[in-house]
């Protein structure tokens, strides 16, 4: 198993152990753990995609990643009011 694989493996625990956290109801959704979860295993996964040349898993954790990244600073900007 290389570098590329283990980055891979790591995103998807990630993608699981978070909605495994949600679907118990341990977590919300308009929590930052969770979405930052989402956001850090879209890009172990696009990392692993990349390295194998896999542009439709590439481009789906792009969009999972940003809308993550949208849901964070929504979240951040709704505390700070």
């Amino acid at each position: 198993m290389n570098i590329f694989e283990i980055i891979g493996w790591f995103g998807a625990l990630l993608f699981i152990f978070a909605y495994l956290l949600l679907s118990f109801k341990k977590i919300e959704a308009d929590e930052t753990p969770y979405q930052l979860m989402n956001v850090l295993g879209a890009i172990c996964l696009m990392v692993n995609s990349y390295k194998i040349d896999d542009d439709p898993n590439f481009i789906l954790n792009f969009v999972w990643m940003c809308i993550g990244v949208i849901a964070i600073i929504s979240i951040v900007r709704a505390k700070s009011k």
